[in-house]
């Protein structure tokens, strides 16, 4: 039977998602994290303690007055060698690893995997799952790392720019990367395999790619500050960064990033990541069964036939009527609205 220290161990192989604050490393995120839950593990129950057989010398009133012979009795001691305080604690080091990180400068969630669970983690990133960040900008500056901690170099007016301007320049910039998109998943738009890729939403880059956004759209505009919302593949912070000093200079002005926080890295939402309050063993638990639980959720509702929304069978039906009277440009931009979701 397995001991109580290992049984917990088992039951944090998995993976999970926390709250990054900003401001803090990622490295040192995940040490607090490998060092409450070792605390966690080592807090189990110790097993009983293994029993040695050890000859005593019996107490001299026990010896028959006169004799010389020594008299020796067996008895079980406990084996010392094995106590938690001559051996030190049971585990001293665990695996923790870490997703696509995060800088000092974001926040947001970040996925963890204890264990086994990391060649899952790896897994779970080469599949280039989309990730969700809300990017904080504001207008009338520009610095050398596209951030507003960075050296300013340069100054700029924005009285003229609007939310109408703003919204038109972020359609033009996510058209450039839907295209940028189709390009790098080498697919043929004219296939059946491309419609039920689009269908499903599944077209992703074949191999490397540079970055790519799949979604943009503003969510706040209050001049010189505004929010965006960027979905995107295989992004960096400083990409982020850049996306709003592009805004800017498609603005015929400057724009610098005043925060970038993470609120979905694949299936893993914020509403499900642990604050720094819950980055303990039990909490862990209890985030890992509940990631467990999603996905069976997920993959049996998939294998059910017939569960399609009414958007998609409207598309399916535009599509097949679009390849039916051969109207190729219509089929490819009904494709293509399935494969962005918009």
């Amino acid at each position: 039977m397995a001991r109580p220290s290992v049984r917990v161990f088992h039951k944090l192989e998995g993976l999970f998602s926390i709250y990054k604050p900003p401001g803090v490393h990622w490295k040192l995120v995940r040490d607090t994290i490998e060092t409450n839950l070792l605390k966690g593990i080592n807090a189990a129950p110790p097993p009983a303690p293994r029993q040695r057989v050890q000859f005593l010398a019996e107490p001299t009133s026990v010896v028959a007055e006169g004799s010389n012979e020594l008299t020796l009795s067996a008895a079980s001691v406990p084996a010392l060698a094995h106590h938690p305080l001559v051996s030190g604690p049971e585990f001293q080091h665990i695996g923790v690893g870490v997703g696509h990180r995060l800088d000092v400068f974001s926040s947001g969630v970040l996925v963890l995997g204890v264990g086994q669970s990391n060649k899952a983690l790896t897994d779970l990133y080469r599949s280039h799952v989309t990730r969700d960040y809300t990017l904080e900008g504001e207008l009338g500056m520009a610095t050398d790392n596209f951030s507003h901690t960075g050296r300013l170099i340069e100054r700029t007016t924005y009285d003229h720019i609007t939310r109408d301007k703003l919204e038109r320049v972020l359609a033009m910039m996510q058209g450039s990367n839907q295209k940028a998109l189709l390009t790098y998943s080498k697919v043929d738009m004219s296939t059946q395999g491309a419609y039920e890729l689009a269908v499903k939403g599944e077209l992703r880059p074949d191999g490397k790619s540079p970055p790519i956004m799949t979604g943009l759209r503003l969510l706040h505009f209050q001049p010189p500050h505004f929010s965006l919302e960027v979905q995107c593949l295989n992004e960096t912070q400083r990409y982020l960064c850049r996306i709003l000093h592009e805004v800017g200079l498609e603005l015929r002005s400057t724009a610098v990033c005043k925060g970038v926080r993470r609120t979905r890295d694949g299936p893993f939402t914020i509403q499900h990541a642990l604050t720094h309050q819950h980055w303990t063993s039990p909490d862990v638990i209890q985030a890992i069964r509940q990631y467990r639980s999603s996905r069976k959720a997920s993959k049996a509702k998939h294998t059910q036939p017939g569960k399609d929304t009414g958007t998609a069978s409207q598309r399916q039906e535009m599509a097949e009527e679009a390849a039916v009277t051969g109207d190729s440009h219509r089929l490819h931009s009904v494709l293509t609205s399935k494969a962005f979701g918009s």
